[in-house]
């Protein structure tokens, strides 16, 4: 069955490249940290992976954005859109809030 939008003409929201990649990096960089951690007998090297993978993944990511916002594919986020990514926001910042108090917690047992 032939597809009826030629993949050209796709348009992708703002931001996709740069979270697709962004996502890739950190996933393929988490490894990378713990054979440092091992080797080194620090744990705290375990965190180095997915910070590079964030500035890798940054740096592929808006380099993809900027050719394809140049080509006319990329095209701005839909209200459902922004209210999902403010959503999100708000999960991750009431996660991150609710582990920071159980690390507190947990850290003077």
């Amino acid at each position: 069955m032939k597809s009826t939008i030629n993949d050209n003409d796709k348009k992708y929201p703002k931001g996709y490249f740069l979270n697709l990649w962004m996502g890739i990096c950190i996933a393929v960089f988490s490894g990378v940290g713990i054979p440092i951690a091992i080797i080194s007998k620090n744990f705290a090297f375990i965190g180095i992976g997915p910070a590079i993978g964030v500035s890798v993944g940054i740096a592929i990511g808006q380099g993809i954005e900027n050719k394809q916002e140049k080509e006319g594919r990329i095209r701005p986020l839909t209200n459902e859109e922004k209210r999902n990514a403010k959503r999100m926001l708000i999960l991750g910042i009431a996660l991150l809030f609710v582990l920071a108090i159980l690390g507190v917690i947990f850290s003077y047992e």
